[in-house]
């Protein structure tokens, strides 16, 4: 027998196809790793449940006598396929001491996005067809998608076509969440985002947004912004915004920094201030569709700090200090805090 078995996923949320990927798992080894992707991210329409919900909400689902053999290990988005392989074998690791050899990963060739199933040859991989007829944005639309009115009535109507691929646990919780603050927000989005793909819907292609984001530090400081509507309110971001069709990308990043900060920096001092210019362009760092953004980074040390109002799309700007960047890591609008990791060192 295996020592150990491996599931991964984000389980956004739990349905019945995952419990039977679990079960199948408990019955090729005597302890469970469940992986649990989008660990650190803030709610979203895509990643509405923390990484703790998912794991009590699997655990809840499971017969009392398996629950000790099931353990969890929380995985951050690092939209680098190579970092994030290194990071689930080095939590796996951790969580069971496995040197690799004896351990066997289950799961799913759903399509293009289970191709990670193939990036860890140590493992013997046991892949299994496809189990039920839904997957979790199936359950997350129909869920979203409730009246507004009598929530606890609405969500269990709006789930009705989709109950008997939940465990009855999970469909309770669903319900339960649909009656805090938080679903209301979250349907929110989920329709602006529904609206604004419905908006380009009809062109020959899906489109490539362009946008550019100000990566500014002063000291131990860097700035930021706490976005103001949809997507992402109340999420905390870099300044920045979409490039128009007759901007470069510096007039952009010019133009985003006024009207987000009012940042009181004269352009050629910022010009010196220009460390380097990134790009970040994951597939899937964005919800809003396939979007591209030039990160520039500058340090403005040297000078006294400048001035910055909030204004256009931000609620309010604030100076944070790098320190205390980690713990807010579920603050986030979309990939923000990794940019800010990839600059900035935070968590390696």
């Amino acid at each position: 027998m295996n020592s150990a078995a491996v599931l991964i996923g984000r389980f956004q949320p739990v349905h019945s196809g995952h419990m039977a990927l679990l079960r199948h798992a408990l019955t090729l080894a005597p302890r469970v790793a469940v992986v649990l992707g989008s660990a650190f991210q803030a709610r979203s329409p895509k990643n509405p449940f923390t990484w703790q919900e998912r794991a009590d909400s699997m655990l809840a689902a499971l017969p009392e006598a398996d629950r000790a053999r099931v353990a969890f290990v929380p995985v951050r988005d690092y939209y680098n396929n190579a970092r994030w392989v290194r990071a689930v074998q080095r939590g796996v690791r951790e969580l069971l001491g496995q040197d690799g050899k004896d351990v066997v990963l289950v799961g799913h060739f759903k399509d293009a996005s289970s191709d990670y199933l193939d990036d860890f040859p140590r493992w013997r991989l046991v892949s299994l067809p496809r189990q039920g007829r839904m997957d979790a944005t199936t359950v997350r639309d129909a869920w979203l998608n409730a009246e507004p009115a009598q929530a606890a009535q609405a969500a269990r109507a709006a789930l009705a076509p989709v109950a008997d691929e939940l465990p009855p646990t999970v469909l309770d919780e669903l319900v339960a969440f649909a009656q805090t603050p938080a679903f209301a927000a979250l349907q929110q989005e989920w329709r602006m985002l529904r609206g604004y793909k419905a908006a380009w819907a009809t062109a020959p292609y899906p489109p490539v947004f362009v946008t550019v984001d100000a990566l500014i530090r002063w000291g131990a400081d860097v700035l930021l912004i706490e976005r103001g509507h949809a997507p992402g309110k109340g999420l905390l971001a870099l300044p920045g915004g979409f490039v128009e069709p007759r901007d470069t990308l510096w007039e952009a990043c010019l133009r985003e920094l006024a009207e987000e900060t009012s940042l009181a920096v004269p352009e050629a001092v910022l010009q010196r201030a220009l460390e380097k210019v990134q790009v970040f362009d994951h597939p899937d760092r964005s919800q809003r569709g396939r979007t591209i953004t030039h990160v520039h980074a500058f340090d403005l040390s040297s000078r006294e700090r400048p001035q910055v109002q909030a204004g256009d799309d931000a609620a309010r700007t604030l100076w944070v200090p790098v320190r205390d960047l980690v713990a807010m890591e579920a603050r986030f609008f979309e990939d923000h805090f990794h940019i800010l990791n990839q600059f900035l060192q935070l968590t390696e």
